[in-house]
């Protein structure tokens, strides 16, 4: 079983900015490594890191979804883009019990890149009123 202490201390040791929301939930905002607001939330058996990419557009969505599955299906290398509500976001879930920091660190890596290289394929989505 993984403690608010271990994930703590990954997050310190990946030399994140990050303040506990509340237990057993951290929001990183680290601007440096394209992380604004990513959530990283122990509910055992897992650890789920979430971050809002963009709310969906009035008008375009079909094309924009379709997008979404195909980087899901050939550029993500952890996680996937989802839908939650009117938001566009990454998730990434990991087993709690087994976890260790460089699964940890590879997962928010792959989302800063996602971020980063995907931003101008998905901004053209932003613009669509």
């Amino acid at each position: 079983m993984i403690s608010r202490d271990r994930i703590e201390s990954y997050l310190v040791k990946l030399s994140l900015t990050f303040q506990e929301a509340n237990p057993g939930t951290w929001v990183i905002r680290d601007a440096q490594k394209g992380l604004e607001n990513l959530l990283i939330v122990l509910s055992e058996p897992l650890v789920i890191m979430r971050m809002q990419v963009m709310e969906v557009p009035s008008a375009g969505t079909a094309a924009l979804f379709e997008e979404l599955l195909r980087l899901n299906a050939t550029d993500m290398v952890h996680g996937a883009y989802a839908v939650d509500g009117k938001n566009i976001i990454i998730i990434d879930t990991l087993e709690a019990d087994t976890m260790d920091l460089e699964e940890f660190e590879a997962s928010i890596d792959a989302i800063g890149l996602a971020i980063a290289q995907h931003y101008r394929v998905l901004a053209r989505y932003r613009l669509k009123k």
